[in-house]
């Protein structure tokens, strides 16, 4: 009976957890096409491959953005994605970077994962599908939401990179 009624109160937890992914839009970005295995394999470190490919999660406080405070974009480690920026990250003890907000809500897509007892939003990245995180409603204000990233799953492109790698249109965001 126990069994029953917790199995039943999973299910109906994970039926009623929110989605926090928007409709998708086309990308401004070039179309992305997926190396092969082997290719990605050589492309990215082995905590990068196992975080992106494998729903990897690596060690807290032992990763490279989670203290950064350098002004700039987030991009996704595989296909370049903008995903967050500095703008909307915070420090939220855990470990790992955490941002209330994405740059591009079409580039961050979300899933169901019930890998724990409770049910979790997953973040994926749109083109490149790259397991980036988890989202939680326990972030600051304006949006109450903790995007809880994997920095493998990360490149950070510093404000002043922007224009020289691609991201001219993010500039705005760091004007005065």
């Amino acid at each position: 009976m126990k069994k029953t009624l917790l199995i039943s109160v999973l299910f109906l937890s994970a039926c009623m957890t929110e989605s926090f992914s928007e409709p998708s839009a086309p990308s401004t970005y070039p179309s992305f096409t997926m190396p092969p295995k082997d290719e990605l394999k050589q492309k990215l470190t082995p905590m990068q491959y196992d975080v992106t490919q494998n729903n990897g999660t690596e060690p807290p406080f032992e990763n490279a953005y989670w203290d950064n405070k350098e002004e700039g974009i987030y991009v996704d480690i595989v296909s370049g994605e903008p995903l967050f920026s500095s703008k909307e990250k915070f420090t939220s003890g855990t470990g790992w970077p955490s941002f209330w907000d994405t740059i591009s809500k079409e580039n961050v897509v979300s899933k169901k994962d019930f890998k724990l007892v409770f049910p979790r939003t997953e973040l994926r990245s749109r083109d490149a599908d790259s397991h980036l995180g988890h989202v939680f409603k326990d972030g600051p204000e304006p949006t109450g939401l903790r995007y809880c990233i994997n920095s493998a799953a990360l490149k950070f492109v510093p404000k002043d990179d922007l224009v020289s790698e691609g991201y001219e249109e993010y500039m705005k965001m760091f004007e005065r």
